[in-house]
């Protein structure tokens, strides 16, 4: 990691709530703050470059109530979208796959942005270090692709 960005996880059980998950039994919270404005972190985000690099090969996100789909499988549909602010996706990692909720959230911090990522819903405590792992390094690969 350059040291022009930061990222840390941590495991984050009372996050934000969304009516389709009352009662969500864990949660997972990673951020990255990197070394641009939020409009240009907002334009990474919406682009197939950066949506693929945080959800997966082919995903283009459309607008509120439109699904998007993986190739590698994780597939969902757009719940909230609020330019340079938010965005919220449902996840389900596969065709079975448990709901749950991935919410990306952009905050200025001084001239440079931190990208906050939540997920929670059904399925996470089951493997929470994995969940971790997996979101840490999707917005390690969001933030490099931002760079490049």
């Amino acid at each position: 990691m350059s040291s022009t960005q930061s990222r840390s996880t941590e495991s984050n059980p009372d996050s934000a709530e969304d009516t389709d998950l009352d009662g969500s039994p864990a949660g997972v919270h990673s951020t990255v703050t990197v070394e641009a404005s939020v409009e240009q972190v907002w334009q990474h985000l919406i682009s197939a470059h950066g949506t693929e690099a945080l959800l997966g090969p082919g995903v283009t996100l459309g607008n509120k109530g439109e699904s998007w789909h993986s190739a590698d499988g994780p597939h969902g549909v757009v719940r909230s979208y609020h330019p340079m602010e938010q965005i919220r996706v449902s996840w389900h990692p596969h065709e079975d796959g448990p709901l749950s909720i991935v919410d990306l959230q952009l905050r200025p911090d001084g001239a440079k942005t931190r990208v906050d990522l939540y997920h929670e819903g059904e399925g996470i405590a089951e493997d929470g270090a994995g969940d971790k792992a997996r979101w840490d390094d999707a917005l390690g690969r969001f933030s490099s692709a931002l760079g490049s």
